[in-house]
């Protein structure tokens, strides 16, 4: 078992995730190093450019968009696709960082930067992608940061129907299995996200709970494929 690096300390020290302002917004500024981002999402913040290639903006929106892993709902029709992919861990972490970051996607907000930043996390042990894959190769997957029992997801591609969705399914599976207290951070809850179990948390909440979810055991991510969900 191979614990992640910890990374040095960032120089910079983020304001309370209580102060943001109405947008959801904490500060404007700071680096996307490893000890940065860490510390970001330790003190219940993400990073997201103001605009796309823009100044990178520190968010602790109210209310958070989360997803207990035991939430998750599973449709008829997801449930067939699960038998049609095969889920992989971490074994194209940076394919699936180029899909998300595709320029032609719509509010695409991932740059040059963000992509360089959660690779080293990745290379460090922090950052991890969940993937389908089937016959035609990667056809979907996500990615994000494991830091205790938080995952925070920081963003999904599909190329095929439901491939995203099943990726989200594996994550959900291996939380579970990983046992104590689990939480998903889907940053905001879209319409998509709440179909699939999502829900708003008010801010006083997240940040009361993250508290206990950085106590939690780390989770040892098992690099290759994943056992059938089906």
């Amino acid at each position: 078992m191979a614990f992640p690096v910890e990374p040095p300390p960032s120089p910079w020290a983020f304001p309370p995730a209580d102060t943001a302002d109405p947008d959801g917004v904490v500060g404007v500024g700071a680096d996307v190093k490893p000890g940065t981002l860490l510390a970001a999402y330790r003190s219940g913040l993400f990073p997201m450019p103001v605009e796309a290639g823009g100044p990178m903006a520190w968010w602790s929106p109210d209310p958070r968009g989360v997803l207990e892993p035991e939430r998750l709902k599973v449709s008829r029709s997801l449930k067939r696709s699960l038998d049609r992919y095969e889920v992989r861990v971490d074994t194209a972490f940076e394919t699936v960082v180029d899909a998300c970051a595709d320029p032609s996607r719509e509010r695409g907000w991932i740059d040059d930067r963000i992509s360089a930043a959660y690779i080293g996390l990745h290379e460090m042990g922090w950052a991890h992608s969940v993937e389908a894959w089937d016959e035609g190769g990667l056809a979907g997957g996500l990615y994000g940061v494991s830091v205790g029992g938080l995952f925070a997801g920081e963003s999904m591609f599909h190329h095929r129907t439901d491939a995203s969705k099943v990726a989200l399914h594996g994550l959900v599976e291996l939380l579970q299995n990983a046992g104590g207290d689990r939480l998903v951070d889907v940053q905001w809850c879209t319409p998509h996200l709440a179909r699939l179990g999502a829900r708003e948390m008010p801010r006083t909440d997240y940040l009361a709970r993250l508290d206990g979810l950085l106590d939690i055991d780390w989770l040892d991510w098992p690099a290759g494929p994943l056992e059938s969900p089906g």
